[in-house]
């Protein structure tokens, strides 16, 4: 399967975004500054160079983490948006109008649980009763709720404080939270400048994909757009992967953070976007059904409804 077997559903919309490619249209792409493949993408202008032949210019705007990018894209002011597994899940339930549009490789070693090096707190099961600092509604929330639900514990076993990253990390310096919750490239930073023990990553507890997702509108009028969007991710990723210390070298600064920080997160990322399969669908329905049932969102959502195409939704459902 290929990443225009992705856009055929829009097939029948190609004919009118031809006939408008010299239109200048804006493509507006909310990222986080952690996400580092669409900030070296950034940095390099390639996409800029892509678009411009369809007339299309490139607006980035950056957000502090997944919930607010999403919440930034239902509003309308921003068109594609790259997070983690659990903020669409959120988004969807609040009632938010968007597609996914692809994904990135698992990568369960770039989120993990850390608490200070001289901590007396040795396993996830010593967190019980503890202030454990996270993003709420992030990626790392249903880490959290998988590496407690291994030890026989709830979310209620533990005191959940709710931070962005910058707070979170102020916070667990200072030893006003016990154990932080966070990705990479703050993870590494975290461990390699203060040293910080991780107690549990992802690994045998959640695939930590990402997600590319489109409001809607845009996604059924602008193919050609998104598709060169993908050409150009996958491009940069190949690039990043055969040479991840150059890479740093250029996002390091970019983030505020040392080159061998950067580095190490890189190595813990797959990159490059592939379509939405059946199966990574299926896995993103487990964590709404599992949000659900804890009442962390109000309501059941069904993933395959934010699936572009009604054959897609069907090939999910069954």
């Amino acid at each position: 399967m290929t990443l225009r077997s992705l856009l055929r559903w829009t097939a029948p919309l190609f004919l009118a975004a031809s006939l408008h490619a010299h239109a200048q249209t804006t493509l507006r792409i909310g990222f986080q500054k952690s996400a580092s493949l669409l900030t070296l993408q950034k940095s390099s202008g390639s996409l800029e160079k892509k678009l411009a032949p369809l007339g299309v210019s490139v607006k980035w705007v950056e957000f502090p983490a997944g919930p607010q990018l999403l919440e930034g894209l239902n509003v309308g002011a921003v068109d594609v948006g790259f997070v983690g597994e659990a903020p669409p899940i959120f988004a969807q339930a609040a009632g938010a109008r968007f597609v996914y549009i692809g994904f990135d490789p698992a990568a369960p070693e770039a989120e993990a649980i850390v608490v200070p090096k001289d901590s007396t707190i040795k396993t996830v099961a010593d967190l019980k009763g503890r202030k454990v600092a996270l993003n709420k509604g992030s990626n790392v929330h249903y880490l959290l709720v998988k590496a407690l639900e291994k030890q026989g514990l709830k979310p209620g076993d533990v005191q959940t404080v709710y931070l962005p990253p910058a707070d979170a990390r102020a916070a667990f310096e200072r030893g006003a939270v016990d154990a932080w919750v966070i990705w990479d490239p703050f993870l590494a930073a975290v461990e390699q400048q203060s040293g910080a023990r991780v107690l549990a990553d992802g690994r045998g507890l959640v695939n930590n994909y990402a997600y590319y997702l489109a409001e809607r509108g845009f996604a059924e009028k602008q193919p050609q757009v998104i598709q060169a969007l993908f050409d150009d991710t996958q491009a940069q990723a190949t690039w990043l992967k055969a040479n991840i210390k150059a890479a740093a070298a250029v996002i390091a600064p970019l983030q505020g953070l040392a080159p061998e920080v950067v580095e190490k997160s890189l190595t813990r990322y797959q990159f490059g976007v592939k379509p939405l399969t059946p199966a990574v669908a299926a896995e993103q329905q487990k964590i709404a059904d599992t949000f659900l049932a804890l009442g962390l969102i109000p309501k059941p959502i069904r993933v395959a409804e934010a699936l572009p195409g009604t054959a897609k939704v069907a090939e999910v459902a069954r």
